[in-house]
């Protein structure tokens, strides 16, 4: 179901307060990658959204301009489920190789008791990590950008910035997948082409997800992807590794 909605182009904005956003953003960034405790990065997250869309409004932005329209919520919820289970789909295939299979192990969740797992791919991803960068990258910021400068610099420019985002997540995890290990090699070669390879596969995922937004006129739509993409690979990762391990016992 089409429901394209995109905030129009205003002759005139002042760029200060898209400068504020992206500055509030590093901060946030900073401050929950490498000072806030990990259990508070729900709170931070939750605060952080409100506080976003505060700006959106008094920037003049309406609700609908940041895809969070009534009219447009059935829309966002179908493309939203639409995502969940394409997503899914693919996870099922991918598991069906050995590749696939090696590709979703990390080593982060294996660590993770059952209980823990659904905490962090219910709780944790859809409401510290999906709901906070959606508001910021696809309502507050993709609005103030489009209404400014146009939709097509408001992809652009809010699909760059979500990759810039994931710079700081992204140190180190060449140690924690075995697969991209493989690929990126290790040391400080491996973590420079893993940080790069994650800045340009998040700016090609910022930009799909501004296109869902577009197109559904919901962030709902974004946010139904980005959560599968992540929550669903908590479940098939743990799936598996748990399925290793009781092979191995059983050959030991």
């Amino acid at each position: 179901m089409l429901s394209i909605s995109y905030p129009q182009q205003v002759e005139g904005l002042p760029l200060w307060p898209v400068i504020v956003v992206v500055l509030a953003l590093v901060a946030f960034n900073v401050v929950t990658n490498r000072l806030a405790p990990e259990g508070h990065h729900l709170l931070w997250a939750l605060g952080g959204s409100f506080g976003l869309l505060a700006i959106g409004i008094l920037d003049g932005n309406s609700w609908t301009d940041m895809g969070l329209g009534w009219a447009h919520l059935i829309p966002g919820l179908l493309w939203g489920a639409a995502c969940v289970g394409v997503v899914t789909a693919g996870y099922l295939v991918a598991a069906s190789f050995r590749r696939g299979r090696d590709a979703m192990h990390d080593q982060r969740v294996a660590e993770l008791s059952g209980p823990r797992l659904m905490f962090q791919a219910l709780v944790q991803v859809p409401f510290a990590v999906v709901l906070f960068e959606e508001i910021a990258f696809r309502a507050v910021l993709f609005s103030m950008l489009a209404r400014r400068f146009g939709v097509v610099w408001a992809i652009v420019i809010s699909a760059v910035l979500f990759g810039l985002w994931h710079i700081l997540p992204s140190i180190g995890s060449h140690e924690q997948s075995a697969a991209l290990g493989s690929v990126v090699g290790e040391g400080r070669r491996g973590n420079i082409l893993a940080v790069g390879l994650s800045v340009v596969t998040t700016t090609l995922a910022g930009v799909i997800f501004a296109i869902l937004r577009i197109l559904s006129g919901s962030v709902l739509a974004p946010m139904g992807l980005h959560w599968a993409t992540n929550g669903m690979g908590y479940f098939f990762s743990w799936t598996i590794i748990r399925a290793r391990d009781r092979h191995r016992r059983r050959e030991s």
